[in-house]
């Protein structure tokens, strides 16, 4: 198995197209779950999306987290609150290349805190 990567994001659409880009980059060796929206269908998150999206993602390698705005992140930070083992890692990094940059070194078969850091270091590549 391999290192999860979940995607919270204020839109179910921004987050299952992520999922689906960084899915192609990666391959089938990584669990990459969206947990977008709101139950309802509007924009926002969820609680309980973020733990059923956790829960998809370990395969037992540990999960990062990755979040697309300010309350996205409050919302992985209640979710992991009292639970937080070691195994489930809230990454600061950007959304988009973070996650990309993460399941590329996660498919390489890499450590946990390899793959968060691979995350964070995307925050300094350059597009120009």
């Amino acid at each position: 198995m391999a290192v999860g990567i979940v995607l919270v994001s204020h839109s179910a659409d921004l987050a299952v197209g992520l999922a689906s880009l960084a899915g192609q980059v990666s391959g089938t060796e990584v669990r990459i779950e969206p947990a977008g929206g709101r139950s309802n269908g509007e924009l926002g998150t969820s609680d309980s999306r973020v733990i059923e999206a956790i829960a998809a993602a370990n395969g037992g390698d540990g999960v990062i987290v990755l979040g697309d705005l300010g309350s996205a992140i409050l919302t992985a930070r209640h979710v992991l609150g009292g639970t937080h083992n070691g195994q489930v890692r809230l990454v600061d990094a950007p959304f988009v290349e973070g996650a990309v940059a993460a399941a590329v070194v996660a498919a390489s078969g890499a450590s946990l805190d390899d793959v968060a850091r691979a995350a964070e270091d995307a925050r300094d590549a350059r597009k120009l």
